[in-house]
């Protein structure tokens, strides 16, 4: 098949309802399986029970999540746990832009990078007069309030 006739962007398209249509087709046999999982707990007798704690699972829980297999308190534990698995670990090494050079709680006394910011915001900024706050006119210097200004 040839592309020929059609905007590149409507293959991105394609391809995109494409994995999204995979991504809903997993969703749901995952969903699927918690519910065969649920009926078959129903003919053990372990229904309603946390599969964690053993206590009972609240019934408003059990209305809004059927298949669920944990109390409210496991669930909020599990995810505590699980929450840096979230992102990859390679962010662990990463730190906000500028964040390194944005020395305020150290003795550091060079130029950092808030100075050279404030350099280059003289020449101007993105910011609108509402976005200023306080100021009172457009070229006063961003500066903290425990510097004096140039």
């Amino acid at each position: 098949l040839s592309a020929y006739d059609n905007h590149p962007a409507d293959l991105g398209s394609e391809t995109f309802e494409r994995e999204k249509d995979l991504a809903l087709r997993d969703l749901s046999r995952r969903t699927l399986h918690k519910i065969d999982d649920a009926l078959a707990r129903i003919e053990q007798g372990k229904y309603g029970f946390c599969e964690h704690c053993g206590r009972q699972i609240a019934n408003d829980r059990l209305a809004a999540i059927p298949e669920t297999t944990l109390c409210l308190d496991c669930e909020s534990e599990n995810e505590k746990e699980h929450d840096h698995e979230t992102r990859p670990i390679e962010e662990e090494l990463l730190s906000p832009p500028f964040c390194r050079t944005f020395r305020d709680d150290s003795d550091y006394a060079g130029t950092d990078g808030e100075d050279i910011w404030e350099e280059v915001a003289r020449y101007g900024t993105s910011e609108t007069a509402a976005d200023l706050g306080g100021k009172t006119y457009f070229d006063d210097p961003q500066i903290d309030g425990d510097e004096e200004p140039w």
